[in-house]
């Protein structure tokens, strides 16, 4: 089984945590980061992020499209050359807004 990593935005807690039950009842060992609300500073928050994506063999991405930290935690990701699977992207953003209205515009 895999060691997996759960990252992205503190607003789907709820959906980590769910996510994080389906896969361990599948039998894979899995990590939630620390959250931004936590009470260390940056610095150690993101060394902690760090050294759960090195342990990881797959990170797994729930996101709004807004966070940074999350983006930060994708560039380690991909430095680290680990594998990611995006679970729930949110699609209720500028972007999705504009190539809603672009394709539209063109029909």
């Amino acid at each position: 089984m895999k060691k997996i990593l759960i990252i992205g935005s503190t607003q789907y807690k709820d959906r980590f945590i769910n996510h994080k039950f389906e896969l361990e009842f599948q039998g894979h060992e899995v990590r939630i980061p620390v959250f931004d609300d936590c009470l260390w500073d940056e610095l150690k928050m993101c060394e902690h992020n760090r050294d759960l994506i090195e342990w990881a063999d797959e990170v797994h991405v729930i996101w709004d499209q807004r966070s940074m930290g999350t983006v930060f935690d994708f560039g380690m990701c991909f430095a680290l050359r680990k594998p990611i699977k995006i679970i729930y992207m949110e699609s209720k953003t500028l972007r999705g807004l504009m190539e809603k209205y672009e394709v539209n515009i063109h029909e």
